[in-house]
């Protein structure tokens, strides 16, 4: 796992970005997995720009939605078929037909998991994976005590999880508590995943995701087993990290390792 600290959150969405540019480079069939919710957005907002610059091409990316709610309309203003296709989709000449994405409401909803686990392995597995974390630890919509080899799957939302999501639904309007996910072990085989954080908020989940035990209780720990892993966090999400000052050499000092062997 490397640990790239910035200082704030713009920094880390060109980070993040600037990744997910670099990839694509190497292969402009890319398959990317889209997160959701707040942390992304100024990621998505730069791949846009590069989109508009010339600088990108998305006509041969394909991408797989990480998560969806359960009841939720794909028009529906909070479903997250919805906010990709706002914050990404509707503005880069992506195919609709190279687009995946976990139903709300689907007829038989085992079948569907197993069918969207099918179809990323028809694409060759996930060659970056964006990621953001909860309060709790959970990436993607595993929450706390997820099983660590866990597949695309329904999971119910901890009431931490609901009131933090409440945010976006109107006064009154049912938040959901069920969800469709990208299961820990579905996530563990990404070539590639790039996890953002940024805020006081995730000090504790970030700090036990990287300097904790593994761990079922905080989903997000299971990443330091995974073998290529970006966590891009700004100042403050990073402010508990014992090693913080050991992670900030390493990421500026990297790059020096060549004058050793010269």
């Amino acid at each position: 796992m490397e640990v790239i600290i910035k200082a704030d959150y713009d920094a880390i969405c060109d980070e993040a970005a600037g990744i997910v540019l670099e990839e694509w480079k190497k292969k402009p069939g890319l398959v990317l997995g889209c997160a959701t919710g707040s942390t992304p957005l100024g990621v998505y907002g730069r791949l846009i720009e590069f989109y508009r610059k010339g600088e990108m091409d998305f006509s041969h990316v394909r991408t797989f939605n990480l998560d969806e709610y359960i009841g939720l309309e794909e028009s529906h203003p909070q479903s997250y078929a919805f906010y990709m296709d706002t914050n990404l989709f509707s503005q880069v000449n992506i195919k609709r037909e190279n687009i995946h994405r976990l139903k709300g409401k689907p007829r038989d909803i085992d079948g569907h998991c197993r069918e969207y686990e099918e179809a990323i392995r028809r694409a060759g597995g996930i060659d970056v994976q964006l990621l953001g974390i909860g309060r709790n630890g959970h990436v993607g919509f595993n929450e706390p005590t997820s099983s660590l080899r866990s597949r695309t799957r329904v999971k119910t939302l901890t009431e931490a999880t609901v009131q933090d999501n409440a945010r976006c639904f109107l006064e009154g309007e049912m938040v959901p508590r069920f969800v469709l996910t990208m299961g820990i072990g579905t996530l563990m085989e990404a070539r590639l995943i790039v996890l953002m954080s940024s805020g006081v908020k995730k000090q504790d989940a970030i700090r036990a995701t990287v300097e904790g035990p593994v761990t079922a209780s905080v989903p997000g720990s299971v990443l330091q087993l995974h073998p290529s892993v970006k966590l891009i966090v700004d100042e403050e999400s990073s402010a508990l990290l014992a090693q913080k000052e050991y992670y900030r050499y390493v990421y500026e000092h990297k790059g020096r390792v060549g004058e050793y062997l010269a």
